[in-house]
């Protein structure tokens, strides 16, 4: 509620507490400003928009800074500390969103880091595990 507050003069800006159709919001994205839980980063490497992550400070042992410095070690997305945001977000968005060259390297470096196809490939992994049903039957 706060942040819509905050962006309700700022042109071109939109904040909100829920999307249901995340598909649509990152198309219509120029710059995607997120928390950095492991869903929203691999959905957003495999959509390739340019992201600055804020990383929640309320989760065990910080894992939403260490995915977030897995790209930005890469140079493929930016960091703002949860603790800097206040300061710190609207210059870092306001700067990424007039810089082209920098908006483009972005989202090519996020989105090479789109692992494809997840789904299928954690099938396979997970049926290397597990016995087959012949295997099954004969022990």
């Amino acid at each position: 509620e706060q942040s819509k507050k905050r962006c309700a003069g700022l042109k071109n800006v939109q904040a909100h507490e829920f999307i249901r159709e995340m598909d649509l919001a990152y198309a219509a994205a120029d710059v995607v400003v997120s928390r950095a839980g492991a869903m929203s980063i691999s959905e957003l490497c495999l959509v390739a928009r340019p992201s600055v992550f804020v990383p929640s400070p309320n989760v065990s042992e910080d894992h939403q800074t260490k995915n977030a410095m897995a790209l930005v070690s890469k140079q493929a997305a930016l960091l703002v500390k949860d603790t800097e945001a206040k300061e710190r977000l609207g210059d870092v968005v306001s700067t990424l969103m007039k810089n082209d060259e920098q908006r483009i390297f972005l989202a090519n470096a996020i989105g090479a880091m789109a692992q494809n196809n997840a789904a299928e490939r954690i099938v396979e992994e997970v049926k290397k595990l597990v016995p087959s049903e012949a295997e099954a039957l004969a022990n």
